[in-house]
């Protein structure tokens, strides 16, 4: 018995809806990026959460961003130490290979995976410390995140700003990528970190201090 199942009917309806519209109607740009390959204008780096569409938020064309999500929309510092690493591979392809001249990491409101941390480093998630939870070992690191915002009195105020924390240490870690660092030094690649309020529909951008509106 097989362990793979028929994919759902209205999966297979959306399918037959964009193949005979959307996809008849820019055939001929499909056919180009099939062809030609693939210039994105920006990586995207966001949570795997199915309520952050960066796609949509930004109204873009196939083609135009390399996206890639993880939980918590975290990268991790460089360490070629051999194991596998998903995020790392990415960033690589996206800089080296694609030459993108932006990298946006993008966080956003209740984040599972952030408040999946929170619990963890205070002690209320033990199970998340074994090394057998691959939800535990990814989310390590943003523990120094956690160290920055467990003074702040309120969880749920410490929750909110590990959310932007978690942005700032993947734009930390960035940085720790030779490549990535030799491109922003010359010019050719600029990093941005935003936040997204999911039910507000609002945007902020981390401005090296602060977060504030992209709108102001």
């Amino acid at each position: 018995m097989s362990n793979f199942s028929s994919l759902p009917p209205y999966l297979v309806k959306r399918y037959k809806i964009w193949k005979t519209g959307k996809f008849e109607e820019n055939k001929p740009r499909y056919k180009q990026l099939a062809e030609e390959g693939q210039h994105p204008q920006a990586m995207i780096i966001s949570c795997c959460d199915s309520r952050v569409h960066a796609t949509a938020i930004f109204g873009s064309e196939t083609g135009e961003f390399f996206i890639h999500r993880n939980i918590a929309n975290l990268v991790p510092p460089y360490n070629p130490n051999g194991d596998h690493h998903g995020t790392s591979a990415a960033v690589e392809y996206a800089v080296t290979a694609l030459k993108v001249p932006h990298i946006i990491v993008l966080g956003h409101s209740h984040c599972g995976g952030i408040n999946a941390c929170h619990k963890m480093c205070s002690g209320t998630a033990p199970e998340l410390e074994e090394k057998s939870s691959f939800i535990g070992q990814w989310m390590d690191i943003l523990r120094r995140g956690y160290d920055r915002v467990q003074h702040i009195e309120s969880p749920e105020n410490q929750i909110a700003a590990l959310e932007k924390e978690g942005i700032i240490i993947s734009l930390e870690n960035l940085m720790s990528f030779p490549f990535v660092k030799a491109a922003v030094e010359h010019g050719s690649l600029s990093l941005h970190g935003l936040w997204t309020d999911i039910g507000e529909g609002t945007l902020f951008v981390y401005n090296g201090a602060s977060f504030r509106s992209v709108l102001l």
